[in-house]
């Protein structure tokens, strides 16, 4: 059988769904699948994987995505290198590609949260590429030989949402990723931050809710003083620029931190100094930061919305993440209760064992077996 990965999206330059391409293709190299795997991959991320597996093999696909030429272009370059069965990691399936194919869908974010907020787009070009997103969808779920998600609340919500029985979807929870080793010192660039601080990592997408979480800093502050930090950590854009201007007031008197895009070894270093983790999302369909800081023993604060109950069960302190002064106390609690941190950075590391990419790669293998 030969099996080919759209991975155009492979890398944590791509934030989640990048590192889920990622450590799905190395973990499946691991499994010496009685398969051939070819990999397509971007000029941009061609040298980021290196097959260290004789049956992968890499192949050229320069194609951006959501666009014109992913609709045109994309399926004829699949299609010359003659693949049995297709994954798309995304819900973005050529309409034009016919062969068979399995997806996966993450969440349903385009159906609950298609705000104008989310674009950079003009209203009437947005209400067009809106439309044309959920058409894209809905024939991604439609057509595919089986529907891979990352969690049940994921699976109840594709199966209400798009119609689809849940005989086809299989549930293949995501990990925490490696942690780097050695642990290098913390780099000059992030010299500023000189207090205890709390951790959030990831985009500024309107549905993560950093807004909020920035209006509950400045009740914090107001509550604990000068005390603490917090510093953001994210691949610089539209949105966190629009961000950072509203709250430049907190940038200015060093409150609020914004290290843009780091490596690796640098994430680590900053996940493992943090006192507490904050995640104020008002919907995942998974959500891998808040595991990964429990990787290095730091105790979570977490929104109670969409998929994190589930994921992270009694290892995070809960908060409604549309209430900014609960959060705001949440954060209190977690800073100013030692015993507390203490408690939820045991429970995080216990619940860590339910979750492995290598299980992800496993369960990820039989669905092709059983789509062919």
């Amino acid at each position: 059988m030969r099996i080919g990965i759209d991975a155009r999206m492979y890398g944590p330059q791509q934030g989640g769904l990048g590192r889920y391409i990622e450590q799905l293709i190395l973990n499946l190299e691991k499994l010496n699948p009685n398969a051939d795997f070819v990999i397509f991959l971007r000029q941009d991320n061609w040298n980021d994987f290196a097959p260290s597996n004789q049956r992968f093999t890499k192949v050229l696909a320069d194609v951006p995505w959501y666009g014109l030429r992913e609709q045109f272009e994309l399926p004829k370059i699949i299609r010359e290198t003659k693949v049995d069965l297709m994954h798309f990691p995304h819900w973005n399936v050529p309409l034009f590609y016919s062969k068979p194919f399995v997806v996966t869908i993450h969440d349903l974010l385009l159906l609950h949260y298609p705000t104008r907020r989310a674009s950079t787009l003009g209203p009437v070009l947005y209400f067009i590429k809106n439309l044309f997103f959920r058409l894209i969808l809905r024939h991604a779920a439609k057509r595919s030989k089986k529907i891979i998600t990352v969690s049940n609340f994921s699976k109840e919500d594709i199966v209400k949402n798009l119609n689809v029985s849940e005989e086809k979807i299989t549930v293949t929870y995501l990990a925490a990723n490696p942690v780097a080793n050695p642990p290098l010192p913390r780099p000059s660039g992030e010299s500023k931050i000189a207090r205890p601080y709390a951790l959030y990592v990831g985009v500024a997408y309107p549905h993560k809710n950093l807004d909020r979480l920035l209006e509950a800093w400045k009740i914090f502050y107001e509550k604990t003083g000068n005390r603490y930090q917090l510093v953001l950590v994210g691949k610089r854009n539209y949105f966190y620029d629009k961000l950072l201007k509203k709250f430049e007031d907190l940038l200015a008197m060093g409150q609020v931190i914004f290290t843009d895009f780091v490596d690796d070894q640098t994430l680590d270093n900053l996940y493992r100094e943090a006192s507490v983790y904050v995640f104020p999302s008002l919907y995942e369909g998974f959500g891998i930061p808040p595991l990964e800081a429990m990787l290095h023993g730091v105790p979570v604060v977490a929104s109670s919305a969409a998929s994190l109950p589930e994921i992270l069960e009694g290892a995070a302190l809960y908060f409604d993440p549309l209430m900014t002064n609960e959060l705001a106390e949440t954060l209190i609690s977690a800073f100013e209760n030692r015993k507390l941190r203490e408690e939820l950075s045991n429970l995080g590391k216990n619940i860590l064992a339910k979750y492995s990419w290598l299980t992800t790669a496993k369960k990820t293998s039989e669905v092709y077996q059983n789509s062919v």
